[in-house]
C-alpha cells in the first residue's frame, strides 16, 4: 500500500504534468480571437477590422467547408499583423499598409500580395464641430484646424494601418501632434470609436466600422470625407513557400480571397444587416491602387 503522503505527492506531480502538457495548446488558443472550422490542418490569419466586423468569420467558414482546414484568426492591426508574418507566427495577413506591404515583399518574407478590397476613412467628431473641419477642402487642412483649435483628437497610436495613415497626414500638415488635446488610445477601431463618442472627440474611423457602430454614436457625425488620400485599400499577403507549415494553405487562401465567389461576399458583406456594404471588392478598388 502506498503511504498517504507519497500518494499525495504523486497526485500533485501528475496534476502538474497534465497542466504542463496541456499548456502549449491552451497558450496557443489564447493567441487566437477565434477559430473557424474543425479540420486537423491549421491556417493562421492575422487582421484587424475585417475580423472584428465579422467578415473573416464568413470567409473562413466558406474556405473551411469540405476541407480538412481550420482557420485561426489573430486579432492585430496592420503593423502587428505584418510583424507576425515576419516572425512566422501567422501564415497570411489581410492588411492596409501599402508601403510596409511592398517592403515586406521586397525583403522576401512576404509573398503573393493581392488586392482584395477597400473602404475609406472618415473624420468624425462632435455634432457642433468646434474646430470647423466640415468646410475644410482637404484632410490636411482638417487636421490643421483640429490642432489649431486644440480640440480633443483620439489616436489609435498602435502602428495599425489607420495609425500609419493618420501620422502620414500629420506629417503632410507639418505638425507633430502633442498636448492634452491629443489622446493616444492604443485600442482597436471600434473601442476607439466608442470612446470618441463618449468623450465627444474627433477621430479618424474607417467607413466599415462607422456603418456598424453608427447607431451607438449619437454624439458624433461624419464631418470630413472624400479626400482621395483617405481611400483605404486592403491586400492579402502570405508566407513564401515552405517558410511555415501553413504556407501552402495560405497561398490557397489568398487565391480564394481573390476568387469571384469570395469577391461577391466581400462586396456585399453587411448589406442585409446594416443596409450598406462595408467593403468594396477588388474590381471597384483597383482604381485606387
Amino acid at each position: 500500500m502506498v503511504a498517504p503522503h507519497y500518494l499525495k505527492r504523486l497526485l500533485v506531480t501528475l496534476a502538474l504534468f497534465a497542466l504542463s502538457a496541456g499548456g502549449c495548446s491552451t497558450t496557443t488558443r489564447m493567441k487566437y480571437a477565434a477559430v473557424y472550422g474543425s479540420g486537423s490542418r491549421e491556417l493562421v490569419v492575422a487582421t484587424g477590422s475585417p475580423g472584428e466586423l465579422g467578415l473573416v468569420k464568413v470567409i473562413a467558414e466558406k474556405f473551411s467547408q469540405g476541407t480538412n482546414v481550420r482557420v485561426a484568426w489573430r486579432k492585430a492591426g496592420s503593423g502587428k499583423s505584418l510583424q507576425l508574418l515576419h516572425d512566422k507566427q501567422v501564415d497570411a495577413v489581410m492588411v492596409h499598409a501599402p508601403s510596409a506591404e511592398k517592403k515586406a515583399v521586397g525583403k522576401g518574407w512576404a509573398a503573393r500580395r493581392t488586392l482584395i478590397g477597400s473602404n475609406e476613412f472618415y473624420i468624425v467628431g462632435p455634432t457642433e464641430d468646434p474646430a470647423g473641419i466640415q468646410t475644410a477642402k482637404t484632410v490636411v487642412e482638417a487636421y490643421r484646424r483640429i490642432a489649431r483649435a486644440r480640440e480633443k483628437f483620439l489616436s489609435r497610436s498602435d502602428n495599425s494601418g489607420t495609425h500609419m495613415k493618420e501620422m502620414a497626414i500629420w506629417n503632410k500638415a507639418g505638425i507633430v501632434p502633442k498636448g492634452n488635446w491629443y489622446v493616444r488610445t492604443g485600442g482597436f477601431m471600434m473601442p476607439a470609436l466608442m470612446r470618441a463618442n463618449a468623450e465627444k472627440a474627433y477621430f479618424m474611423t474607417d467607413s466599415s466600422t462607422w456603418v456598424v457602430g453608427r447607431k451607438r454614436t449619437g454624439n458624433l457625425r461624419i464631418l470630413f470625407r472624400g479626400d482621395p488620400s483617405l481611400v483605404n485599400v486592403y491586400h492579402a499577403l502570405c508566407q513564401p513557400a515552405g517558410r511555415t507549415p501553413g504556407a501552402a494553405l495560405a497561398a490557397g487562401f489568398v487565391d480564394f480571397l481573390a476568387s469571384q465567389n469570395t469577391q461577391k461576399i466581400i462586396g456585399e458583406y453587411g448589406k442585409d444587416r446594416y443596409g450598406a456594404a462595408l467593403y468594396r471588392g477588388a474590381r471597384a478598388s483597383r482604381q485606387f491602387e
